[in-house]
């Protein structure tokens, strides 16, 4: 599988951990900045890694700031993504199972590298499910995509 990773600077100090545990579970990938603490704009990151998920330059991605708040909400403003902000294992993967979630959000000020390493494995290993009352779920999701335009 192949994962976009992007931050800004409240982002940056984990990203490392966040790459290291991609390659050591077996995956690719794609840096998409920052690479440094120096003051950026959350939202070009979510953008960068929304916009290579569904060019399927990607199969998922990973954003990381400060809270993961402003991250997740910028990343769900393009349709097609579903990004949840996930601070602990269970979140992470039952996200992916029951919502299909493609995006996954971290807040570096919130979190450890060893939490977010034990959050991305979950997220990785998970698959949706596929179940009848999932799908319907995510149909309804997609509905209103396509009603609001978003």
């Amino acid at each position: 599988m192949t994962i976009a990773v992007g931050c800004d600077h409240g982002g940056f100090p984990l990203k490392q951990a966040v790459l290291e545990s991609i390659a050591k579970a077996g995956h690719t990938a794609i840096d998409l900045g920052t690479n440094s603490t120096d003051a950026v704009d959350y939202p070009d990151y979510s953008a960068a890694v929304a916009e290579t998920v569904l060019s399927r330059k990607a199969d998922r991605g990973i954003v990381i700031c400060g809270s993961g708040v402003g991250a997740t909400v910028a990343a769900n403003k393009f349709k097609g993504i579903r990004a949840g902000l996930c601070h602990d294992t269970f979140s992470a993967r039952q996200g992916v199972e029951d919502d299909d979630m493609n995006v996954l959000t971290l807040g570096a000020r919130i979190i450890g590298p060893l939490l977010a390493v034990e959050i991305i494995q979950a997220f990785l290993k998970a698959q949706f499910s596929n179940a009848e009352r999932h799908l319907r779920r995510l149909n309804k999701v997609k509905g209103f995509e396509e009603h609001f335009g978003q």
